[in-house]
């Protein structure tokens, strides 16, 4: 009776703290994504990123995985610390790269067990060092596999999906591409997260192309500021096919030094989260880079909710 009750409670729990219902309770939600440290060093310089993030109240917070899972248990040491010893909203990236079913049930059930109840399934990257096919026999090849399977066995657990605006690399055909992302959506989840971009002309296309198409869940929108030449150099090598507009380059261009650098791509990143705030987008994910600088600048140009404001209220710690 009692492991009844409580099963009962994580279940209404999991349901209150779903992404799709926080998405539909704000006009723009606001999220950050921090990748796993490999070092004690990282790991400190991690916490200090969220403990200055935190007061901004980020509807929820995601966990990515490395290239064919190869931080997988750094990931799952991060997330259950991050529940622990916080309050935020927790979204647990989960890839078919590397993974059995079973390895899927039990990490799923961990996170049920701790109270994480919102997971985006991936398919992800094998290691582009390495040869060899690393999909598991019993595992998932594609992401709505995994989506199918997770809806059916463990229902209380919210999903989300990876979405491209400017296309999927290794899916030249664009109308292919759509009706990939219409079976994850199809499979069971609940809302679509896109890769960067620099243009919203790009992402409101996409939101167009998919309701054309009839997806119907909500679409959030991707964000990273360009805070280097390199890091901008590093970002073309890892988000293929991402598209850099002229403007934005010429405004880098211009800037001299990597400070200036960095101001010119907050601004530009900056005028993206206005424009897509005034028209409405659901949410908007910045990718922090395990950074708070960036974020919070945009937040103090954007006037998101005087965030800055509240870092004697409602702490998230």
């Amino acid at each position: 009776m009692v492991l009844y009750h409580l099963l009962n409670h994580l279940l209404k729990k999991a349901l209150e703290m779903h992404i799709s219902e926080i998405l539909k309770s704000s006009e723009t939600s606001l999220s950050f994504e921090f990748f796993p440290p490999n070092s004690a060093k990282s790991n400190n310089d991690l916490f200090a990123t969220i403990s200055n993030l935190t007061p901004l109240m980020p509807s929820f917070v995601s966990v990515t995985y490395g290239a064919g899972g190869s931080t997988r248990q750094f990931t799952h040491e991060l997330l259950l610390k991050l529940k622990k010893n916080t309050k935020l909203t927790i979204v647990a990236h989960l890839t078919c790269v590397g993974h059995s079913k079973t390895e899927i049930k039990t990490i799923l059930e961990q996170y049920l067990n701790a109270g994480i109840t919102n997971v985006m399934v991936l398919r992800g990257d094998p290691p582009k060092d390495k040869a060899g096919d690393f999909f598991c026999v019993d595992g998932f090849r594609y992401a709505y596999q995994m989506v199918e399977y997770i809806k059916k066995q463990f229902p209380q657990i919210g999903i989300g999906v990876a979405g491209f605006p400017e296309g999927h690399p290794e899916t030249p055909n664009r109308l292919l591409e759509l009706d990939y992302l219409k079976q994850k959506v199809d499979a069971g989840a609940d809302y679509i997260c896109t890769q960067l971009f620099f243009d919203n002309r790009d992402f409101y296309d996409f939101c167009e192309r998919c309701e054309i198409i009839g997806i119907r869940v909500p679409i959030i929108a991707g964000i990273m500021p360009i805070t280097s030449i390199k890091g901008m150099k590093r970002m073309a090598e890892l988000a293929q096919g991402s598209r850099f507009p002229a403007k934005l380059l010429r405004l880098l261009n211009r800037a001299d030094g990597d400070d200036s650098v960095e101001r010119a791509g907050i601004h530009w990143a900056s005028e993206q989260v206005r424009d897509l705030i005034d028209n409405k987008a659901k949410g908007i994910h910045f990718y922090t880079l395990n950074k708070s600088n960036a974020t919070k600048t945009i937040y103090e140009s954007v006037g998101l909710k005087n965030a800055l404001s509240l870092q004697t209220k409602g702490n998230l710690y």
